[in-house]
């Protein structure tokens, strides 16, 4: 993403927020998508969701599942894996935060519209 965020918890709280704006953002279009289409609210929660947590923390949680999985047998390898990665004390408290973030955004963005949009049906109901 390019954004120079904070180290430590301050730079994971940082991107737990963005990763909210982009799942209240995803919701929103996958809302509208599911709406034209008429599929419930359920398809676009799901959706949205899956979305969301891929776009929010798919390079952190590639990065995560990257060290985990790789050996890394010499410091060289250590070395240069790590200077790829943003603040890497702190990954998994990002990744968790950034997953997240991005599900209550999705719980937002239901929240917003599905209410405004039940309201709307209750006075076009006779």
């Amino acid at each position: 993403m390019n954004l120079v965020l904070h180290y430590g918890l301050l730079g994971s709280f940082e991107a737990a927020l963005i990763a909210l704006a982009v799942g209240f953002v995803v919701y929103a279009l996958w809302w509208q998508v599911c709406r034209r289409h008429g599929l419930s609210h359920g398809h676009a929660v799901g959706w949205s969701s899956l979305a969301a947590v891929a776009i929010s923390s798919g390079v952190d949680g590639w990065n995560l599942f990257y060290l985990g999985m790789v050996r890394l047998e010499s410091p060289l390898y250590a070395r240069l894996a790590l200077a790829a990665i943003h603040d890497p004390d702190q990954l998994g408290t990002r990744v968790v935060l950034e997953v997240i973030g991005a599900l209550i955004g999705v719980g937002l963005g239901w929240w917003a519209f599905s209410s405004r949009h039940l309201a709307q049906d209750a006075t076009d109901a006779p």
